[in-house]
């Protein structure tokens, strides 16, 4: 079975966290792709290539890989810092990255531009999975040769301000509508229903981060509506 069968109508799971966090231990990442996968994740979504060798060695199952700097700088809207160079996607593909996910905004580069990166991911016959803002961008990105268009980035850039805690919905209606590849939900999924509501869109597959595999977020979010509760009482 060929990797987007793989992932078709599942649920993959982004096991993640900064080198400032607890969980960013080796062992404790590793303990969580075991969690996630025992739970059925379809695949997985690791930053790195510490944790995509680890994730390759240890499971049966598609990894996409990306890198990121260990600190996100403040500007994080205004710049591409999601496997941002050529170099970047040849350490995810030396370390068996099946899918290298990217920036696929529009937004300024430094000394690689969209579509170099993507070639040379081709190249090396890899998925190219690319994280957008806009619809704009993921038309663009299937055009220079993405395999994969991904909601990632929407609500997270200078081009898509984000207006809702909701996922972006709006953006997986017309990637399905206007791109002829595989759409992808991700971005700010917290409950079920909205993989139900994904899926009955028409995503291909539907990746979830923070609301299982970021404890310090779940946690906020539960304190947050205490004290709302509290406060309003």
């Amino acid at each position: 079975m060929d990797i987007l069968a793989q992932i078709k109508n599942k649920v993959i799971v982004s096991v993640q966290a900064m080198p400032s966090e607890p969980l960013y231990k080796e062992e404790c990442m590793i303990a969580m792709m075991q969690s996630v996968v025992k739970g059925g994740a379809a695949a997985l979504r690791v930053a790195g290539v510490r944790d995509v060798i680890n994730a390759k060695k240890l499971f049966k199952i598609p990894v996409i890989g990306i890198t990121k700097p260990e600190v996100i700088p403040p500007n994080w809207r205004e710049i591409v810092y999601i496997t941002p160079t050529i170099k970047d996607a040849k350490d995810l593909i030396q370390a068996g990255a099946d899918i290298v996910a990217l920036d696929g905004t529009s937004r300024p580069r430094g000394e690689n531009n969209l579509k170099q990166i993507i070639k040379f991911i081709k190249i090396n016959k890899k998925l190219v999975m690319a994280d957008v803002s806009t619809l704009q961008e993921g038309v663009a990105a299937r055009l220079m040769g993405a395999d994969i268009i991904s909601t990632t980035l929407s609500g997270y850039t200078v081009e898509s301000p984000e207006t809702s805690d909701e996922p972006d919905f709006e953006l997986l209606k017309g990637l399905v509508a206007s791109v002829d590849c595989p759409g992808i939900l991700e971005g700010r999924i917290w409950h079920p229903l909205q993989v139900d509501k994904a899926f009955e869109i028409g995503a291909h597959a539907v990746v979830i981060g923070s609301a299982i595999t970021r404890p310090q977020l779940i946690t906020k979010k539960f304190v947050n509506r205490g004290e709302k509760i509290v406060k309003n009482g």
